[in-house]
């Protein structure tokens, strides 16, 4: 594929676009899907202070940002089309999206865990977690009242000192919930990352949209990775 001839390359009548990813697992996974689409950061992403980034397919940037600010780039449309972990997607709801392919990296699981053997509380079950609204959803749908504790991180300690019950967190191999004497109990849902698209974008640079679309969703097939 020439670099003059990228998912997402910039003519006189063609606008161009802003890709909003995050540093971490799911950017390293994303630069292969983006380079089998022509889209190559001129300088390495890991590496690099710089927040844009430029790439060698004219008109086309990157914008490295928090994970959990990739949606709200992408919905207020500071940012065109994004990476987005689904973990991500339903704490933020989704709102003004499309989410037109999963690209199936950096999956896990979201579940709930505590300590091994653990008796359930006789009074409400105290849940820590950063993910709120889905915790919130997922024991309402139980039809159980809980106490929702929002930590940012070290989740597998709330349980060891006594401030909640249990955990809503990402699971991936068990290692540290097993490390810290916890086990994961329930299952919420099946988590990877989704190309997620902003919906004015979709209509006023329709043509870019849809190539870098069809070229991401062609790359993670290939990977034999993506839905």
């Amino acid at each position: 594929m020439s670099a003059q001839d990228p998912a997402s390359a910039s003519t006189v009548d063609e606008p161009s676009l802003t890709i909003a990813l995050s540093k971490g697992r799911i950017l390293h996974e994303t630069l292969p899907l983006l380079a089998a689409a022509g889209i190559e950061p001129v300088d390495d992403p890991e590496s690099s202070r710089k927040l844009i980034l430029a790439t060698g397919a004219p008109g086309v940037r990157l914008l490295v940002i928090r994970a959990t600010d990739v949606p709200t780039y992408v919905e207020y449309g500071a940012a065109d089309v994004g990476v987005a972990g689904r973990d991500v997607l339903m704490e933020h709801g989704g709102e003004g999206l499309y989410e037109p392919v999963d690209l199936g990296i950096a999956r896990c699981r979201m579940m709930t865990a505590g300590p091994k053997e653990a008796p359930v509380p006789g009074g409400r079950l105290r849940v820590a977690t950063k993910y709120v609204n889905a915790t919130r959803r997922f024991y309402a749908a139980r039809g159980e009242q809980v106490e929702i504790i929002k930590l940012y991180g070290s989740m597998e300690l709330a349980p060891l000192v006594g401030l909640a019950d249990r955990i809503v967190d990402l699971v991936d191999t068990g290692n540290t919930l097993r490390a810290n004497g916890l086990v994961p109990l329930e299952h919420i849902a099946d988590i990877s990352s989704r190309l997620i698209v902003n919906q004015s974008s979709m209509k006023t640079k329709n043509a870019a949209v849809r190539r870098l679309i069809d070229r991401m969703r062609e790359a993670a097939a290939r990977n034999g990775k993506g839905r």
